[in-house]
């Protein structure tokens, strides 16, 4: 089992056909037994991203109405939400001071470091933080996050993880 973030640039890739569509629905086959987590705010950025995608031309309206009603749906059983709270909404500003991050991003990336620190406090491997914008991902990893970009065919395109003695190594 591993454990992946996911983003929304990432996520919306299950929900339309594109470049790396393909690796992020293999994340979902049960075999594998991932464990899928996403903000909060996801929800709001999927749909909006499906919206705007119908009002540009790009997808149709009932494809964009049954994207979001898709999401929807799964968003009940197929995710585990991480929760927008107080604490990472300050470290959100900070990153977003920090990284020169969108508002929206630095959120993303302050709940995928405070899933990550669960994780590995509780005994687990990193997370792995599934983002398909390089501006994110780049700051990311050196938040010391392990990053995948579907787009790249999930390769790790910037790695740095915490080693026991504070020196960052690559994996």
């Amino acid at each position: 089992m591993a454990v992946y973030f996911v983003d929304s640039s990432a996520l919306v890739k299950r929900y339309v056909s594109e470049i790396g569509s393909a690796w992020v629905v293999n994340l979902f086959d049960p075999v594998l037994n991932n464990e899928v987590l996403i903000a909060a705010i996801t929800g709001v950025e999927i749909v909006a991203a499906m919206t705007r995608r119908a009002r540009g031309g790009s997808i149709s309206v009932t494809d964009a109405t049954a994207a979001c009603n898709q999401f929807r749906s799964d968003l009940l059983s197929e995710y585990q939400i991480v929760e927008v709270t107080e604490n990472i909404i300050n470290s959100a500003m900070a990153l977003a001071q920090a990284r020169g991050l969108r508002g929206y991003d630095a959120v993303q990336l302050a709940a995928g470091c405070a899933l990550n620190i669960l994780c590995i406090t509780h005994g687990l491997s990193g997370v792995n933080f599934v983002s398909a914008d390089d501006e994110l991902n780049k700051a990311a990893a050196s938040e010391g996050l392990i990053i995948e970009n579907p787009v790249k065919g999930g390769i790790l395109t910037w790695c740095k993880l915490p080693h026991q003695n504070g020196v960052f190594a690559c994996r």
